[in-house]
Order: structure tokens, then C-alpha cells, then sequence
């Protein structure tokens, strides 16, 4: 180990502390059996898990998330799947125009896009619905997915998918067997990282959600404005949890690393 061995590794370790410490203490929090935000010292209980659960409101509001959740990622994968062997694999006017129009909802504020998209729905009558919700949070994830499905098409080998074809298999039977199974780590993690920034979307979703289709977090962010109490923890922590556990089952099945590098 090199002389900056040592202060290298307290310094990622001290990174990794002032990331995670938040997380763990509203997930401790959470298992108070007080009245107030506090860090339970001799007792734990699980009344603040009960209480989120006997709330319908919070209830409705986790199922609207989980299927908008679901929707807008699925969709956005479908879009980055085509878009990201496009711009990969081949070369045509505006190709860098293509790959920056995907990535611009990366820097533009959410709230921006929320008034946009706000001011555009009410134009067309579409104020309310949750289709057209979930094309809002479309826009916003389908960065992520692009970006993993372009890394991992750009790590694949193409000689397996030439060689079925040179021997007749048509494009279509290529891309359903050969292709896809090669970009399934990348396809994938997309997905589940769209699904996560989507189910945690909160600045965009306040300009366009309706009394119907209001989501997890804009339930928390409601209810933040009325009382600071432990619910907003034991909430707090079933996200993080439910974080936590995709991304266990996605490690487990494909793996991390492979996946951020783009290769099965």
C-alpha cells in the first residue's frame, strides 16, 4: 500500500459516512415511540409503520407511485432501447443531436419542466390524467435508462449478431435472440433506475398531479406543510428500503458491476 493509502481510504470513508448518515438516521428515527422527530434511546416500536399504513390517503398515494412508477419506466425503456442501438451503432445527420435532445431533461430544473409541462396540459385539456402524467415523468427518466442501455450496446460484441445473419436470420430474430439477451444487464438497470427516479419524482409531479393521482411524494411533501412527525420518517424509511431491496434483486440477478460497464 502506497504512503496515501491510509488517508485515501478515511477520506472515502468519511465520504461514505456524511452520505449515509442522513439515511440512517431517519430510518432510526423512524422506530420512536414518541410524538416528535427523535432518536429512540431505550425503546423501539413500530408504531409510526402501523400508523402509515392505516393512512389511506398515504396507502392510495404508494400504489399511484408503484403503477406510474412502473408505466413511465416501461415506457421509457421502450423508447431507450431503439434510440440507444440508433445512436451507437450508427451514423446519420443529427445523430449528436438525438443523443443530446434524450439527455437535455438531465439539466434542465424540474421545475421548469413542471410550469412547461403544467401550462402545456391545460392547453390541450390533458390536466388530470394519468396517462399523460406518466409521459411527464417519461421525459424526465428516459436519460437514465438511455444511458445504461447505450453503455452496454457499445460494450457488446457484434460478431455473434453478423454471423446470424450471413447464415439468413432476418433482423428481427437477431435482435430478439442475440441482441437483446447481450443488452438485457443494461436494459434492465435502466429500467429499475428510471422506475427509482420516477416513483421518487416530487418537484415536477407537484405542478401536474391532480387531487387523483397523487403520488407518494407529493403526499409526503403535502403533509410535511401540515405536521412534522415521526410518519414522515417511517415513510422515509419504506422508501429506502424498497431502494434497497431493488437493488439487491438487480445486484443478485445480473450484478452491479456489469451492468455499469455495459457488459453481460
Amino acid at each position: 500500500m502506497s504512503k496515501n493509502g491510509p488517508i485515501a481510504l478515511l477520506f472515502n470513508a468519511l465520504v461514505i459516512a456524511f452520505m449515509m448518515a442522513p439515511l440512517v438516521i431517519v430510518c432510526v428515527v423512524a422506530f420512536t415511540p414518541g410524538n416528535t422527530l427523535s432518536i429512540p434511546t431505550t425503546q423501539f416500536s413500530l408504531r409510526w409503520f402501523k400508523a402509515v399504513f392505516a393512512h389511506s390517503d398515504f396507502v392510495q398515494s404508494f400504489k399511484n407511485s408503484l403503477w406510474l412508477a412502473f408505466l413511465s419506466a416501461t415506457l421509457a425503456t421502450a423508447i431507450a432501447v431503439p434510440a440507444g442501438l440508433a445512436i451507437a451503432r450508427h451514423s446519420f445527420p443529427g445523430r449528436n443531436f438525438l443523443n443530446g435532445l434524450f439527455l437535455s431533461p438531465l439539466i434542465i430544473p424540474h421545475l421548469v419542466l413542471g410550469v412547461a409541462l403544467l401550462r402545456t396540459f391545460s392547453l390541450i385539456g390533458a390536466t388530470g390524467s394519468f396517462f399523460w402524467l406518466a409521459l411527464a415523468h417519461v421525459v424526465i427518466i428516459t436519460p437514465y435508462a438511455l444511458r445504461l442501455v447505450l453503455a452496454s450496446v457499445e460494450g457488446s460484441d457484434r460478431s455473434a449478431e453478423q454471423a446470424a445473419l450471413s447464415l439468413g436470420a432476418s433482423q428481427a430474430t437477431v435482435f430478439r435472440r442475440i441482441t437483446l439477451p447481450m443488452i438485457l444487464p443494461g436494459v434492465t438497470g435502466g429500467w429499475l433506475l428510471a422506475f427509482i427516479n420516477s416513483f421518487d419524482e416530487v418537484t415536477m409531479s407537484i405542478f401536474v398531479t391532480a387531487p387523483s393521482t397523487v403520488t407518494l411524494p407529493v403526499r409526503m411533501y403535502m403533509y410535511a406543510t401540515e405536521s412534522i412527525d415521526p410518519l414522515m420518517a417511517a415513510v422515509s424509511a419504506l422508501m429506502v428500503a424498497l431502494t434497497a431491496v431493488a437493488m439487491l434483486v438487480l445486484d443478485r440477478v445480473y450484478g452491479l458491476d456489469k451492468i455499469l460497464v455495459g457488459h453481460k
